[in-house]
C-alpha cells in the first residue's frame, strides 16, 4: 500500500467519503472474443470481491469502444446527481492479430484511449485489453487459473484508487 508522512490538516482532508467505505468499479467489458472475455471477467470478480470491491459490468461490441464507454460513464455523473462514482474503472478486451494493419490500430488506439480518458480526468484505470497473436495465446492470459490478466487488471485500478486516496483525489 503506498504511504507518506503527512500533517494532521492532510490526514483530514484525506478522510474516506461519508458513502464510501468500500471501492466501487465499473468493469467495461468488451465481448468480441466472448469465451476470453469470460476469464477476464471472471478473473476481475474474482479479484474486487476478494478485496471487498463492489462493481457494476457494462459490456461493449469490441476494445476500441472501451475507452469511449468509460468516458460516457463519467460524464452521465453530471447529469444523475443520486448515483453513486465510480472509485475506478477495469477495462476488459481482448485484440488477436489477424493478416491486416487493423490489429495494430485497434491495439494502440484502446491503449491510447484508456490513457488519455485516464489522465483527463484522474481515473484510476486498470488495462486488461490483451493484445495477442493467437486465441491459444489470449485464451491462456485470460483464464483466472493461469495468466489472470482480468484479475491483475482489477488489482491494478484498486492499486491505483489507493493512490488517489493518498492524495486525496477523490471522485465527486
Amino acid at each position: 500500500m503506498p504511504t507518506r508522512t503527512s500533517t494532521p490538516t492532510e490526514t483530514a482532508r484525506r478522510a474516506p467519503r461519508p458513502d464510501d467505505t468500500k471501492p466501487y468499479v465499473l468493469i467495461v467489458e468488451a465481448r468480441y472474443y466472448q469465451d476470453i472475455s469470460d476469464g477476464l471477467l471472471a478473473g476481475a470478480k474474482a479479484a474486487l470481491d476478494k478485496a471487498g470491491a463492489g462493481h457494476e459490468v457494462v459490456q461493449v461490441p469490441g476494445a476500441l469502444e472501451i475507452p469511449a464507454a468509460i468516458r460516457i460513464a463519467v460524464r452521465s455523473m453530471d447529469f444523475v446527481g443520486l448515483r453513486r462514482r465510480f472509485d475506478g474503472y477495469v477495462a476488459l478486451g481482448c485484440v488477436i492479430k489477424g493478416g491486416t494493419y487493423h490489429f495494430e490500430v485497434v491495439a494502440n488506439e484502446s491503449a491510447r484511449g484508456l490513457m488519455h480518458v485516464a489522465h483527463e480526468h484522474t481515473l484510476a484505470v486498470g488495462n486488461g485489453i490483451l493484445t495477442c497473436y493467437t486465441q491459444d495465446q489470449a485464451r491462456e492470459r485470460a483464464d483466472p487459473a493461469r495468466g489472470d490478466k482480468g484479475g491483475e487488471a482489477a488489482r491494478a485500478c484498486l492499486a491505483m484508487i489507493e493512490l488517489k486516496q493518498l492524495f486525496g483525489v477523490f471522485p465527486r
